[in-house]
């Protein structure tokens, strides 16, 4: 019996706070929110985004924040990252990039989630596109007041 009253006292409460809010807020307070897909109808198929032009090489963007993932200074169009193949070794590997000149994959790539080391790369840091992406210089979507902590390297 008591927990039902509880119930109906806390749903009074509920309701009430709703309705204040809902009483407060004015026309200047709604804000227009536009869907990703734009003017087009959930039913129609829309235009694929272009891609942003990235140049083949490009100088380095600097990081914004302690152990940033860095972002990749050239085009990745047709890379194959998979179970079965990762287009980003070829040149990233420890075996290999001295001879390519681009830096080496962490050693933190090569760590299970229990601190092992692990001979290969950790199939948890297998997929690069997941952390890093290609860099661009593109239209900013949202405006924000993010500004750096500091200057963290290249």
């Amino acid at each position: 019996m008591k927990s039902r009253k509880a119930v109906s006292l806390l749903l009074a409460l509920m309701l009430g706070s709703a309705a204040a809010i809902a009483a407060t807020v004015t026309e200047e307070t709604i804000v227009e929110v536009e869907s990703l897909r734009g003017g087009t109808e959930i039913g129609d198929t829309n235009d694929a985004p272009t891609i942003k032009n990235v140049p083949k090489n490009q100088d380095k963007f600097s990081l914004n924040y302690v152990n940033q993932p860095p972002m990749i200074p050239h085009s990745v169009d047709g890379y194959q990252v998979n179970q079965s193949n990762n287009a980003c070794l070829q040149c990233h590997d420890v075996d290999v990039y001295r001879k390519t000149g681009a830096p080496r994959v962490s050693p933190t790539h090569f760590m299970d989630r229990d601190g092992k080391v692990l001979t290969e790369v950790s199939p948890r840091r297998y997929f690069c596109l997941q952390c890093h992406v290609p860099q661009a210089q593109a239209e900013v979507l949202i405006e924000n007041d993010f500004t750096p902590a500091g200057k963290f390297g290249q």
